[in-house]
């Protein structure tokens, strides 16, 4: 493949953008060369300037899960920015999405509509802390919660992928507030909890971690989470920013069967435009301004076009079928991709929730951020170029997750499979 006018973006790009890129680890920097500059999407591919096509399963990193460009979106999208972009004031599509998360997220009893998912988790703290008037949160390593500061300590995703766990810039005083723990690990929680519960807010977490590949919960973490945060009245918040109707239409606390205090939400609520939300019970959303003491505030937070995208997004997962469909062809990838790593023999261990997966190259069970940190990141650069070469194009990082999207057709999983076989084999 070509790819020189990538290249040459990337040149001009690294003399005006900080690294050349708008977000970490979109510069390649974990896997060699250079990032593609994409020009149009559609269905499960993209193409780049060069007019190479690839199979993405990156999917803008998770949000499209209906594949690129899903028609329904355009021609809503289409109708909507004739009407004007931003109002300011409020819409009867924000009740209506509104309405429409409520519904798939029982948990929550009001939703905030902002504009990305760091603003969802960061929105949330603040109401926590403001609830329970304590200062301390717990976080789990490798869990990624956005950049906002206090968040960025051993976190996963862009700060993973370049060996950095804590950005510089945060005060001291922000980290001091933020207490780590190893995630899957019931005995270090239980101990933090009981002894400094008086002064612990809340507890965050990704139900599954998305950002240091996909790490799954051990049976009964989750569910000793939930007992010990009710027990000591601590805020237990679920960061589905990128489980949210991943793992299930009503996210992992439904596949789980845990009911969160609160929640945040972004990606697939905004069908592919910039969107976040968090939300929880009613007494604690009564805190938040205007009707609380707790301020947040956003201009373009619930602007139509995410709203209407959104909408049309969760108007069709909510159909019938959906997700059996978005299930059967996860299975097929899953089951193909175990297959040819074995039949190569290369050492793997895969693992997905609902329709986001990761496959790390290790022999060792990935249950936390240092089991994560056994894969060996040169293996799976040398991967990644192979298949990339080949026209499937996956995240550019061992710590990140890999997605589907209802538009990957039946074709499209069986060239993957057999993408992935001759990959494998050239390591």
């Amino acid at each position: 493949m070509n790819f020189k006018k990538s290249h040459k973006l990337f040149k001009k790009a690294y003399e005006l953008i900080p690294g050349g890129v708008n977000s970490p680890v979109r510069a390649f920097g974990a896997v060699g060369g250079n990032p593609l500059f994409i020009e149009r999407a559609q269905g499960s591919k993209i193409y780049d300037v060069d007019g190479n096509s690839f199979i993405d399963y990156v999917l803008s990193w998770g949000p499209l899960i209906l594949g690129h460009a899903h028609p329904k979106i355009v021609n809503a999208l289409k109708k909507a920015i004739e009407k004007g972009t931003s109002y300011g004031a409020p819409t009867s599509l924000e009740v209506e999405l509104a309405e429409l998360v409520l519904k798939a997220y029982p948990s929550m009893h009001k939703v905030r509509m902002v504009n990305s998912g760091t603003e969802a988790t960061m929105s949330a703290l603040r109401v926590a802390r403001g609830f329970t008037g304590r200062d301390k949160i717990i976080k789990f390593e490798g869990c990624y919660h956005g950049h906002a500061d206090g968040l960025l300590v051993k976190a996963g995703s862009g700060a993973t992928t370049f060996g950095v766990p804590d950005s510089l810039g945060v005060p001291k005083s922000y980290a001091k507030n933020t207490i780590i723990l190893p995630f899957n690990n019931i005995p270090a929680l239980k101990d933090v909890i009981v002894n400094k519960w008086k002064s612990i807010a809340c507890v965050i977490v990704e139900p599954v971690i998305g950002n240091i590949g996909c790490v799954l919960p051990k049976l009964g973490f989750l569910e000793s989470l939930r007992k010990l945060t009710r027990q000591y009245g601590i805020v237990l918040i679920f960061d589905e920013v990128m489980t949210g109707f991943r793992v299930s239409f009503g996210g992992a606390q439904a596949y789980y069967g845990i009911k969160p205090d609160m929640t945040c939400l972004g990606k697939v609520i905004g069908g592919g435009l910039p969107v976040g939300a968090y939300g929880g019970r009613e007494e604690i959303m009564s805190v938040v301004a205007p009707v609380g003491p707790v301020y947040q505030a956003g201009t373009l937070s619930g602007n139509p076009l995410a709203m209407t995208a959104g909408i049309e997004t969760l108007k069709i997962l909510s159909r019938e079928g959906t997700y059996e469909k978005l299930e059967n062809r996860m299975e097929q990838l899953e089951k193909g991709l175990k297959d040819v790593a074995k039949k190569a023999g290369v050492k793997t261990r895969f693992y997905r929730a609902g329709t986001m997966f990761c496959s790390y190259f290790t022999d060792v069970d990935v249950i936390d951020y240092k089991t994560s940190k056994t894969s060996d990141t040169a293996k799976f650069a040398r991967f990644f170029s192979n298949m990339l070469k080949r026209g499937i194009y996956i995240a550019p990082s061992q710590f990140e997750a890999g997605f589907i999207s209802s538009a990957h057709t039946e074709k499209d999983i069986e060239k993957t499979i057999k993408v992935a076989y001759e990959s494998f084999k050239e390591l």
